[in-house]
């Protein structure tokens, strides 16, 4: 006689598994479908989630382009639906949420570019738009406030002077740090980078702003206009 097969048990048994490997190991030795079957656990509670995670990969191209992905897109995923989709796209803006309140928990001075970097990068990650920061700072150099100006397309963002006065004066900001984002993955200042940062310096010198830098991300990387000698040319 046949013996039938549990396949809920099965599944029980493999997120239990999955579950005890995370914790006792961490991330590092999952495979990409491993992590996405560990974060659908939560939201498909009586599905198996293994071969979704196959399937959300080899539509979107991988992990990270997964996890980027349009919440209508992920949704129309047969076996998705709008909670998951909700979920997996909130990972993301979790993490850049996560890793800004690391680096500003404390209020930490960012006078040299390394310290700047390390900041601006927290709120870059992952992103696939570009955005425009500019970071009002104290006398110190401590961190007042991170005003998102602008949200761009792949590669365009739209900034004006008088955006960067009024944020910059609303927050009695003494010095701004500008920050963007490139998703092309060049982090070489284009002629409308520089362009820009001279406009905006002599914007900010009459009233006393002083403009420390500019920074400009790709990926993990990071380029200090100030380091290259390059501000307000």
């Amino acid at each position: 006689m046949d013996k039938k097969i549990d396949h809920a048990g099965l599944h029980h048994g493999h997120r239990q598994r999955l579950r005890r490997r995370f914790l006792e190991e961490g991330l590092e030795g999952f495979e990409d479908h491993q992590v996405l079957e560990l974060l659908l656990f939560n939201v498909l509670p009586r599905q198996d989630t293994n071969g979704l995670a196959h399937l959300l990969l080899k539509r979107f191209g991988g992990l990270s382009a997964a996890l980027d992905a349009d919440p209508v897109d992920l949704a129309s995923t047969p076996g998705m639906g709008e909670a998951a989709a909700a979920f997996l796209a909130m990972i993301p803006p979790l993490t850049r949420r996560y890793l800004e309140d690391q680096v500003t928990r404390d209020k930490p001075a960012l006078n040299d570019p390394d310290k700047a970097a390390a900041y601006v990068l927290s709120l870059t990650a992952g992103r696939t738009e570009e955005v425009f920061y500019v970071l009002c700072l104290d006398p110190r150099a401590r961190l007042l406030f991170p005003a998102l100006l602008t949200r761009g397309t792949v590669n365009e963002a739209h900034v004006h002077p008088r955006q960067v006065v009024e944020v910059a004066l609303r927050h009695k900001a003494v010095e701004v740090i500008l920050a963007h984002n490139h998703p092309s993955g060049n982090t070489t200042p284009s002629v409308a980078d520089r362009t820009l940062t001279r406009i905006l310096m002599n914007a900010l010198t009459p009233i006393g702003i002083r403009l420390v830098d500019h920074l400009i991300t790709a990926g993990n990387r990071c380029l200090s206009m100030a380091r290259e000698g390059i501000l307000g040319l």
